[in-house]
C-alpha cells in the first residue's frame, strides 16, 4: 500500500512539473520579482518558454504586435511593420520566431506611442515601439529585457546657432524641441538643464517640422533617429552630438506587455536568446548606424 501510494504522489507531481498554462484552475504561480540580474525596471527574469501552441496569448495561434503610426526608419521602411523590414519589425519577426510562431501567425495592431504604456487592458500581446524602460512606466506595464540602448543625440541644421556646440553648456540657451512621452525630455531637463522650458511636440512629425521651420534650434532624439533624419529627411542636417550615458548606460528599448501579462517571461527568454547568438547585434549592424560619427557631449 505504502509503495502504491509513493507511486502515486510521484506521477502527480511528475505531471504537475510538465503542466505549462494550462487551464484547470490550478493557482499561478506570480512572476518573480525584477533584480539587478534582470537588467531593467519592470523587466522579469527569463523562464522555461512554454509550447507554441500553449503560450497565453490574446488570440490563440496568433501574436498581436502593437506599433504607432506611421512607422519610421530605421525601425520600420515603407510605412510597413509587416514587411520584416528595418530594425523593430526584423527583431519582432525574430522573436515570434523563437516564440515558435512563423511570420504568417503575426498580426499587427496600430497603438499610438502614450497608449502604449498607459495602464489598462492591451489590445496587443506585445508592443515595440522604442519604447524606454523606466521605473514609472513600469509601474503601469511589464517590459521585456532590452533588446536594445540607444544614446540620445542633439540635430540640427547646419546653419542654426546650436550647431556649432561642442558641450552641453553651449547648447543651455538653444531653444530644444523633443516629442511628448519620450525620455528624451528627461534626458534634456538633465543633462542639458536648458534656461527655457525646451518645447514638446506631439509626434515625430511635428517635431522635425519645427526643426526644419527653424521654430527650434535643435531636437533631441535617439541616436538611430538622428542618422536617420540628417541622412534621409533633414537638408543640411547635422547630428551636433549624442548625450553621455546616464547610470543606466542610455535608453534601454524594451517589448512593452499588460501588467503582469504572462507573456513577460517568454519574451524575455526570446530576447535573451537573440541576444546571446548575436542575432540583435547583426540586425542592429544592418539596420541602425553606428556610434563612432557622433561626438559624445561633456
Amino acid at each position: 500500500m505504502q509503495r502504491f501510494v509513493l507511486l502515486l504522489v510521484i506521477a502527480l507531481l511528475s505531471g504537475g512539473a510538465a503542466a505549462c498554462g494550462s487551464d484547470d484552475g490550478g493557482e499561478e504561480q506570480p512572476a518573480s520579482a525584477p533584480t539587478e540580474e534582470s537588467g531593467a525596471a519592470g523587466t522579469v527574469p527569463a523562464t522555461d518558454s512554454c509550447e507554441p501552441g500553449q503560450l497565453p496569448l490574446l488570440r490563440e495561434g496568433t501574436l498581436i504586435v502593437g506599433t504607432d503610426k506611421p512607422a519610421y526608419p530605421p525601425y520600420f521602411e515603407d510605412d510597413d511593420p509587416t514587411n520584416g523590414k528595418g530594425f523593430e519589425s526584423a527583431v519582432a519577426y525574430a522573436v515570434a520566431d523563437e516564440l515558435g510562431l512563423p511570420a504568417d501567425k503575426v498580426e499587427w495592431a496600430v497603438v499610438p506611442f502614450n497608449a502604449s504604456f498607459a495602464p489598462g487592458p492591451k489590445k496587443f500581446d506585445f508592443d515595440i515601439n522604442q519604447i524606454s524602460i523606466s521605473k514609472k512606466r513600469a509601474e503601469r506595464v511589464d517590459f521585456s529585457n532590452p533588446y536594445y540602448t540607444a544614446p540620445q543625440a542633439v540635430v540640427a541644421l547646419k546653419d542654426s546657432p546650436a550647431a556649432s556646440a561642442s558641450s552641453l553648456g553651449e547648447l543651455a540657451d538653444a531653444k530644444l524641441g523633443v516629442q511628448v512621452g519620450t525620455t528624451s525630455l528627461d534626458a534634456v531637463t538633465e543633462l542639458i538643464a536648458p534656461t527655457t522650458q525646451p518645447q514638446v511636440f506631439n509626434d515625430s512629425n511635428d517635431t522635425v517640422r519645427a526643426l526644419k521651420g527653424k521654430r527650434v534650434d535643435a531636437i533631441v532624439v535617439d541616436l538611430p533617429t538622428a542618422f536617420y533624419l540628417t541622412g534621409v529627411e533633414l537638408d543640411g542636417g547635422k547630428i551636433v552630438g549624442q548625450l553621455p550615458a546616464t547610470a543606466g548606460g542610455g535608453d534601454a528599448f524594451g517589448f512593452v506587455l499588460a501588467k503582469d501579462s504572462p507573456l513577460t517571461a517568454d519574451v524575455t527568454a526570446a530576447v535573451d536568446a537573440l541576444r546571446a547568438d548575436g542575432t540583435l547585434d547583426e540586425l542592429a549592424a544592418e539596420w541602425l548606424g553606428g556610434e563612432g560619427a557622433a561626438p559624445v557631449l561633456e
